[in-house]
């Protein structure tokens, strides 16, 4: 993990920007998209981008990949949009960094 731009301090947790890929065969995280100033974590899913799909199945896989109740996960930027912004509540930097480590 080259840099991590995409994750960064929140008052209630961390922040974390996503670029989404729907309609993958497996959901996954695929790496780095963007070098720079604004880097996102690219997540594949297996959704299709219809009627908040996507949003639904992004939340339950990042639940489960970083062990956060779905309750703790918002969107709070780019809900109709391929990049996201969302808001981790309740956990810190370095423990979602040292998950995401794990599947990049």
């Amino acid at each position: 993990m080259k840099t991590n731009h995409y994750l960064c301090e929140h008052s209630e947790g961390c922040s974390l920007a996503v670029r989404v890929q729907p309609g993958a065969k497996r959901a996954a995280i695929t790496g780095i998209y963007g070098e720079g100033v604004r880097p996102h974590l690219s997540v594949a899913i297996k959704a299709p981008p219809v009627e908040g799909r996507a949003n639904e199945v992004l939340v339950a896989y990042l639940s489960k990949l970083l062990t956060l109740p779905r309750s703790r996960i918002a969107i709070v930027h780019g809900e109709h949009d391929r990049f996201k912004l969302l808001v981790l509540s309740g956990t810190s930097m370095a423990q979602v960094e040292a998950k995401l480590r794990a599947e990049l």
